[in-house]
């Protein structure tokens, strides 16, 4: 007896491409691996024997396969319509079979992996008559009668592993093999396949040139269904408070170094994935196919992220060596010790990208950077050509049809879009009340409530792109982000870093607690500022904050090694003066990167503390989910760094599917026992100010 082999199901109705799309999986699986293959209508007793064909395939050939004994089985003669001859399949290191039934609900206990392959019905039906023929077009109708009733009652589609459009065009095969080490249950054996994968070689490419960014990132990847820009967008700004000659403030030096770069990329090319996760459940899609992996998201980042997969190429000034980009949402929590809520918006949305722009605001230069990959030379022939026409002021046929970026900083709607409120302004009030119980009680000693501004508008009516361009002109920001993740588009303008790692191991988070309005007036603005600084209430929150992620850091830090560079330093930005601290510590040599992440998700600047029991306070406090406020907005790099801010000054948009589209703008602030429910209330306001003034909106109530 052999040991049990690990057993694909290829399945998927007739003319779906099964066969071939089995037979060149098996060719380059047989690379590294022993291959038998099994197709489904030699046994088949039939034009009428789909369930008993299926039947006879789970009793003679799956079960005996799946305890690594030889199967014995009865052929169809077709061309007599009579039992033929006996076969036998032996059993292989990894076993393929294929046909309609092949993932049958009998099979499927016995199966390591479900492929379900699709096609359009006319494609179907083409493709099987071209292969069998005169044969098969009297009992397309019959058959297919039989695929129908199974289905019914059996839903395979909805249970498959991995689900392919096979377009027959090469591409199927290339696609599945680049998700098939991805599912738990194949992995060991595919060690091989995800070693070649890990195999990456960097190329990195630095052109003397800092384009205009809005034209850049609309011409590679205004058509891309999924794209990334983490943008400094306050690259200028900072640099210039920065380079003072004289009185230099150490926060704006800081603010220098946080703003110095900026990122676009999409999940094109070769290396290209998107990944979704919901619940427990991540969909990984790359080309023509979507892979379903069960089991926690930071499981799953631990898989794919933190161990160096490339070098940093000499002279390249950046962290970033391509990997994952995108958020996470708030409901992650779930993983962390929070409750488990479900969310409207996906618990995690990220693209990899096997190339992408990195454009050094401080150093004038725009870097290049690709995998090696066959399509990467024609993509770096392109992205030259983007970046020295978006620094040259080319004619819109070069890059494409992109928003102006000077003029109003305000978005043009028929109609600006009517916000609502979860919350009315005395239930915030009274929720204030209730956290400053919890607070006298024991429970908490401070806590982050916050509440959810939404707001539905025709699709048509609002381009989450141009909405982008407005907000980041209205109030630029050094970890602002646009991205565009299937259904969902954010726009953020985020002053906040949730956490970052660096590749030799450096971690540093840099918490916002504590805001004041900024002023027209230079006078005024200047006695609000220093009134922020001077605040003992705004201090004592920014503390507590600062205490709790001293302690997350902890878990996964060098004993000794977490300190406190910048405490309560106020930095100032075009709407808002922050109040803001920087912990550093150095990550333990062989720590697991992703449950760094997970020890300090959500940021602890929008629970309050002690984490876990107000994270619950807020449960039942704010009555309905977050969503992607108050998660993270960033990258987990292919060296293993990562740099992730926090979801906040955020708009979402999610097109809806019925030609609507729902604008979520989550808002709130730090309760402490002498919080003034008033001046809490107006803080919202404020901090929502800058996204409902620039959409022409105004907040529920006024």
């Amino acid at each position: 007896m052999s040991p049990a082999p690990v057993i694909i199901a290829v399945d998927g109705r007739s003319g779906a491409g099964k066969t071939t799309l089995a037979v060149e999986l098996a060719a380059r699986l047989r690379a590294h691996h022993k291959v038998s293959l099994f197709h489904l209508e030699n046994i088949y007793p039939g034009w009428d024997g789909l369930a008993a064909g299926v039947e006879r395939y789970v009793s003679t050939v799956l079960t005996p396969l799946s305890r690594g004994e030889a199967a014995t089985w009865t052929s169809w003669d077709w061309e007599n319509h009579y039992d033929g001859e006996a076969r036998v399949t032996l059993p292989a290191e990894i076993v393929i079979v294929e046909g309609v039934g092949a993932a049958a609900e009998a099979a499927r206990p016995m199966l390591d992996a479900v492929v379900w392959a699709e096609s359009p019905d006319d494609v179907r039906r083409t493709r099987a008559l071209d292969r069998d023929g005169a044969t098969y077009e009297p009992y397309w109708d019959q058959w297919a009668a039989q695929e129908e009733e199974w289905l019914g009652l059996d839903d395979v589609p909805g249970n498959a592993d991995l689900r392919v459009q096979n377009l027959a065009d090469g591409s199927a095969p290339t696609d599945l093999l680049h998700l098939l080490p991805c599912l738990p249950a194949l992995a060991p054996v595919l060690a091989p396949e995800l070693s070649a994968r890990r195999g990456l070689r960097l190329h990195a490419e630095r052109l003397d040139a800092l384009p205009d960014a809005p034209a850049l990132f609309q011409s590679l990847y205004g058509t891309s269904p999924n794209a990334v820009w983490l943008d400094s967008s306050n690259a200028g700004a900072a640099a210039a408070a920065a380079g003072q000659e004289e009185g230099t403030e150490p926060e704006a030096r800081t603010a220098a170094e946080r703003s110095r770069f900026s990122i676009m990329a999409d999940d094109a090319g070769t290396f290209g994935q998107f990944v979704t996760h919901r619940a427990g459940i991540s969909l990984v899609s790359t080309g023509s196919a979507t892979a379903k992996v069960p089991g926690p998201f930071f499981r799953w980042l631990d898989t794919v992220w933190g161990r160096r997969a490339v070098r940093t190429p000499d002279g390249y000034p950046g962290e970033f060596t391509l990997g994952w980009l995108g958020c996470l949402g708030y409901e992650l929590k779930r993983e962390t010790g929070g409750s488990d809520l479900s969310a409207p918006t996906p618990d995690a949305a990220l693209i990899f990208a096997g190339r992408a722009v990195v454009l050094d605001h401080a150093g004038g230069a725009a870097w290049l950077l690709a995998l090696e990959a066959s399509d990467a030379g024609e993509w770096l022939a392109r992205a030259r050509a983007a970046v020295e026409a978006a620094g040259s002021g080319a004619p819109a046929a070069i890059l494409g049809p992109a928003p102006e970026t000077g003029g109003s900083t305000d978005v043009m709607l028929a109609a600006p879009p009517a916000f609502r409120s979860r919350d009315t302004g005395a239930e915030y009030r009274e929720k204030i009340t209730a956290a400053q119980h919890q607070i006298a009680q024991g429970n908490t000693y401070e806590v982050c409530l916050t509440t959810t501004l939404e707001a539905r508008v025709p699709e048509h009516a609002l381009d989450p792109w141009t909405t982008y361009l407005a907000l980041r002109r209205r109030n630029p920001a050094p970890f602002a982000s646009y991205l565009r993740l299937g259904n969902l588009a954010v726009a953020s303008t985020s002053p906040e870093r949730f956490l970052k790692i660096a590749s030799d191991g450096g971690m540093r988070a840099e918490p916002i607690k504590g805001t004041r309005r900024r002023a027209a007036d230079p006078q005024e603005d200047r006695l609000l500022r220093e009134d922020l600084a001077a605040s003992l209430k705004d201090r004592a929150e920014n503390i507590m904050i600062v205490d709790l992620l001293r302690n997350d850091l902890s878990h996964f830090a060098e004993p000794g090694s977490v300190t406190v560079s910048r405490l309560c330093a106020i930095e100032s930005y075009a709407t808002v003066h922050q109040m803001v601290s920087t912990i550093d510590a150095r990550l333990l040599p062989g720590a697991p990167r992703a449950e760094a992440v997970a020890a300090c998700f959500p940021a602890g600047s929008m629970t309050g503390a002690p984490k876990i029991s107000t994270m619950a306070i807020l449960d039942r406090l704010e009555a309905g989910p977050r969503g992607l406020y108050s998660g993270a907005i960033g990258y987990f790099s292919l060296n293993a760094a990562a740099d992730l801010a926090v979801a906040i000054r955020t708009l979402v948009v999610s097109a809806e599917g019925d030609g609507t589209a729902e604008l979520s703008l989550g808002v709130g602030g730090a309760i402490t026992s002498d919080s003034v429910p008033d001046d809490e209330y107006e803080e919202i306001r404020t901090k929502a100010y800058g996204v409902l003034s620039t959409l022409g909106s105004v907040f529920p109530g006024d």
